[in-house]
């Protein structure tokens, strides 16, 4: 929870959640989720009532766009420390929830504003909820566990929509089908699932059809068929793209799951559940799925990190009981990869600092203009990623010297700490460089009775941090309105400086400053002629 507010949410996704959490609570329409107030098609609502809730309580800010993943990162270490106990011991829960916390990409969703955290966890729930149920040789509670699972991915497609019950479908029948096609369950405990599934995500998507017609639904099924087929918003990355994120942004527990994903038989942790197999096929289900699909954002194969963190645990869980030894590739990776990622926690702040030495080899207008932002460094913040080299190589001749507990512990708690203050250190001078000077400008005209926008690059920064409030006479449909039309209060427009040409062309757009990579054009509605 700390220091959730030190920078300024990050364009798009943050800013466009907490963007459509705030017109919920200007326009009190909590029903249909805007931008810009207009319908956004891209998303259920189930998120944004949350944000909007904390902005409630803790007023319009960063803080309040973070703080429901916030909770959520502490229910779900919770919860891994519960099932994990349940799993095994409290040992092993431990583990399990302390390779969560101190992994690079899984701490860091849980300090962002982000959907994809609290979409995760409901599908990682109805996960368990139907593994414990096929294993369950009480009937009625095995009913129960299914009734609980249809709840969760209920909610998980209020939170992000039906992706979720599709991973769920196919990682069931792929362990069905690894059992050999025997009865893993009944049909009622299925019927009882899917009933309970539809009534849950009714509550929104069935009172959305019956109060504004089919339209979101289809706009919704097009925006997600869109994805699968073409790469929106120009990410169009190759097929192993998501294999090299979580492999890198996934360390350390990225490389302890090595062995139980090269081998689905070996590091087998002993339980009722065949959980190790159902933790085996999630994660294949979410890389395979996400590699085929033609838009790849980091964040979409994020589901993966349960899988993941678990087999990690099992690998050192069976290294403290002293059945398995730490094999001599896993300690090299461990140290190749650490030792990278320490170097660019120590290089980033070094470079920024020093950045009169990058700057001749770039050739990009807009990041050498971003550079020269004026941005105080202490000169000490190097010493975070220097600190955590130590603590890493320390923690790895540790794990290979047989004081298992104690090398776990420095492994994950030094990840956690160095994001911990990474995050307030380094991270909000680095953004001044990006995009601070842009919102520091719409939150400069904040509340003032103009126009502002973006030209030539898209945004939502402005929407959220200019408050913008709807407003009749604006005409949304036409996108140079505000550069050409008669407009009838002051206009600002914000552009990168690599577009500086298309203003040549319009002589009544004056530039009034320059800052980092942005430009600033101020536009004046025309003085109607005196009678």
């Amino acid at each position: 929870i700390p220091f959730l507010g030190a920078v300024h949410l990050f364009d798009w996704d943050e800013i466009n959640f907490a963007e459509s959490a705030r017109e919920m609570i200007v326009s009190g329409n909590y029903s249909r989720v805007q931008i810009d107030f207009q319908p956004f098609w891209e998303k259920p609502p189930l998120f944004f009532w949350l944000q909007a809730l904390s902005m409630h309580v803790f007023g319009i800010n960063e803080f309040a766009a973070r703080f429901p993943n916030a909770i959520t990162g502490i229910i779900t270490l919770l919860t891994l420390y519960f099932i994990g106990k349940k799993l095994h011991d409290e040992k092993f829960g431990f583990i399990w929830s302390l390779s969560y916390l101190g992994s690079f990409l899984p701490h860091l969703y849980f300090k962002s504003g982000i959907i994809d955290p609290l979409f995760n966890y409901f599908i990682f729930l109805t996960v368990y909820f139907v593994a414990k149920s096929c294993s369950e040789t009480n009937k009625s509670k095995s009913t129960l566990l299914f009734f609980y699972g249809g709840i969760t991915i209920g909610l998980a497609t209020l939170t992000k929509g039906p992706v979720g019950f599709l991973i769920v479908a196919i990682t069931s029948v792929i362990f069905w089908m690894s059992c050999g096609f025997s009865k893993i369950t009944t049909l009622k405990n299925i019927l009882i699932y899917l009933f309970t599934f539809v009534i849950v995500s009714s509550l929104w998507f069935g009172l959305e059809l019956t109060k504004n017609g089919p339209q979101f639904i289809s706009e919704f099924f097009k925006y997600q068929l869109a994805l699968l087929l073409t790469p929106v918003a120009s990410h169009g990355e190759p097929f192993y793209y998501h294999f090299v994120v979580v492999f890198l942004g996934c360390f350390p527990i990225s490389i302890l799951a090595l062995p139980a994903l090269a081998n689905r038989r070996e590091m087998i942790l002993n339980d009722s559940l065949n959980f190790k197999r159902w933790m085996f096929i999630l994660f294949w289900v979410v890389m395979i799925l996400f590699s085929l699909v033609k838009t790849k954002i980091v964040h979409y194969s994020s589901l993966s990190y349960y899988p993941l963190s678990f087999l990690a645990a099992v690998l050192l869980y069976k290294l403290l009981n002293a059945t398995v030894e730490l094999k001599k590739y896993l300690k090299v990776l461990l140290i190749i990869v650490g030792i990278l990622f320490s170097i660019l926690l120590i290089a980033a702040p070094l470079i920024a600092e020093h950045k009169e030495l990058i700057i001749p080899f770039i050739k990009d207008k807009f990041a050498v203009a971003c550079l020269s932002t004026k941005v105080q460094w202490n000169g000490w913040e190097f010493l975070i990623g220097f600190l955590y080299l130590i603590a890493m190589l320390w923690s790895i001749k540790l794990l290979g010297s047989k004081k298992i507990m104690k090398g776990i512990v420095l492994l994950f708690y030094s990840t956690a700490f160095c994001m911990f203050f990474y995050l307030k250190a380094v991270v909000p001078k680095i953004e001044a460089y990006s995009q601070a000077p842009a919102i520091n400008f719409y939150k400069s005209i904040a509340g003032k009775n103009v126009y502002v926008s973006t030209v030539g690059f898209k945004s939502y920064a402005h929407l959220y941090y200019f408050q913008k409030m709807p407003d009749k006479n604006l005409q949304t449909s036409n996108d140079d309105w505000l550069i050409n039309g008669t407009i009838d209060k002051p206009s600002y427009l914000v552009a990168k400086i690599n577009t500086r040409d298309f203003f040549e062309h319009h002589p009544d757009c004056k530039l009034i400053k320059q800052e980092g990579g942005f430009l600033f054009y101020e536009r004046l509605p025309a003085i109607a002629p005196a009678k």
